[in-house]
């Protein structure tokens, strides 16, 4: 599988940090019939009363009004998600041409399942976002020396 570059928006939520808060979130999406991508959920540093929610994709009218109703509002980060297969050294040499660009990330998640990696990807901008975009599509793994 090629690469796959896209620019996405996440739907955020500040929330308390406590049991339930999660399923309470998600639960006007599902039963909306909102089938997401990405669920992110974490703590603020320093604040342990404070959590964050991040979910994609939010599509259409009805589930818009489902995020609204959950407490959802699109984030105006500029954020990339990057999907393909993976190999070794891929993050690394990701990492690396983003680094050697000058860009400074805002975030950046990654999982691997089996032979497929995803990573949600954050700038501080949109001309670092457009940048990387370029450079993530031309990326070429190898191994560190």
């Amino acid at each position: 599988m090629p690469v796959s570059v896209k620019r996405i928006v996440l739907w955020r939520a500040e929330v308390p940090n406590q049991p339930g808060v999660l399923a309470a979130t998600l639960k006007p999406l599902a039963e909306a019939g909102v089938n997401l991508t990405v669920v992110m959920g974490y703590r603020f540093p320093g604040e342990p009363s404070k959590a964050a929610i991040e979910v994609f994709p939010v599509k259409g009218k009805k589930a818009e009004a489902a995020a609204q109703a959950a407490g959802l509002a699109a984030l105006e980060m500029p954020t990339l998600l990057v999907e393909g297969d993976d190999r070794p050294g891929l993050g690394h040499a990701i990492a690396q041409a983003i680094a050697d660009a000058g860009i400074n990330l805002a975030f950046l998640v990654t999982q691997v399942i089996g032979k497929k990696y995803s990573s949600v990807i954050a700038f501080e901008n949109e001309d670092d976002l457009k940048k990387a975009a370029s450079l993530i599509k031309k990326v070429k793994p190898g191994r560190s020396k």
